[in-house]
């Protein structure tokens, strides 16, 4: 069963850093896309960053690009997403999602989520 799983989030002041860690089980994540969202209190669920499977090409929200990094190391099964420079508008629940192979745009095209991980930026 595939099963994707969060850690990482927590309070952080602005300006701060965190990492995220999407750790998956049940599949060999190396055939799968792994995207991060965000979904703020009374707000849609966003993209954040998606990287591909094979060749791990990546891409970012406008509002993240320069401050977040995606990783992923297939060995640990695990997709990271480095955050540096972190200001309040990044308060949200941070989920990672599967769907084979290539990243989308499209939220409904990710089949798999995890439960989240809160991120709260403040001071």
């Amino acid at each position: 069963q595939l099963q994707l799983v969060e850690s990482g989030g927590g309070l952080v002041q602005p300006g701060g850093s965190l990492r995220l860690s999407c750790a998956a089980s049940g599949f060999a994540l190396d055939n799968y896309a792994i995207g991060w969202f965000r979904q703020a209190p009374g707000k849609e669920r966003e993209g954040v960053s998606c990287i591909s499977s094979s060749r791990g090409s990546t891409n970012y929200a406008d509002s993240v690009k320069g401050r977040f990094t995606i990783s992923r190391d297939n060995a640990k099964s695990t997709v990271y997403l480095q955050m540096n420079s972190l200001n309040p508008e990044d308060t949200a629940v941070y989920l990672c999602a599967a769907r084979p192979y290539y990243c989308s745009d499209d939220v409904d095209r990710f089949g798999s989520w995890g439960q989240g991980t809160q991120v709260t930026v403040s001071s």
